[in-house]
């Protein structure tokens, strides 16, 4: 069976390591946990692998947040893979900083990633793994927030949430989603 897992961020060293590129990060420390290297291939930077009887195909869009539907869609197709073996990962302000929700459906809430995979998809109806990014900053700010590094505080506890974070990928391919969120999602 095979497995999709999608982490949304923004190309370019300008965004690395920015709290909108968590997706990235999470992939990334999933790859060197697993001593694996991605591999640029159409719309994104690609691996395979897998766990047990699991494969997975992670992948970083290299479309840019804002089209990442495009990167999705084809590699949906391409691997033949179907919508509930899809997994997104991606930042979200309204969730306190190192939150972590486990969704099998739901609405953009205003991210522009979510809302072109929804649009080119034709549905909201796919798993996604919210990282919260917290809201600390000031009215009008919102894309500079999201666009910036994390602090020095947030910085010291990012490992360890990006390492929960990977569990719960491995969980979901391998446990399912309602047993997933069920695990992790009251933590």
């Amino acid at each position: 069976m095979k497995y999709l897992i999608v982490g949304l961020g923004n190309i370019g060293a300008e965004y690395h390591n920015t709290r909108h590129n968590i997706g990235f990060m999470v992939l990334d420390a999933f790859a060197k946990a697993s001593n694996l290297f991605f591999k640029d291939e159409r719309y994104g930077a690609k691996i395979e692998t897998r766990i047990k009887n699991k494969s997975l195909i992670l992948l970083k869009p290299s479309t840019f947040m804002n089209l990442s539907g495009n990167a999705v869609r084809y590699w949906l197709q391409k691997e033949n893979i179907p919508i509930e073996n899809l997994l997104i990962i991606v930042d979200d302000i309204a969730l306190p900083f190192g939150t972590v929700r486990l969704k099998s459906k739901g609405s953009d809430a205003g991210h522009n990633g979510l809302k072109h995979i929804q649009e080119i998809l034709n549905t909201a109806k796919y798993p996604r793994l919210r990282f919260g990014i917290g809201s600390d900053y000031p009215k009008g700010a919102q894309i500079d927030y999201v666009l910036d590094r994390f602090n020095a505080t947030e910085s010291i506890s990012i490992e360890t949430r990006i390492e929960s974070t990977i569990e719960i990928i491995k969980s979901f391919s391998l446990a399912g989603i309602n047993n997933t969120m069920n695990l992790y999602n009251n933590k």
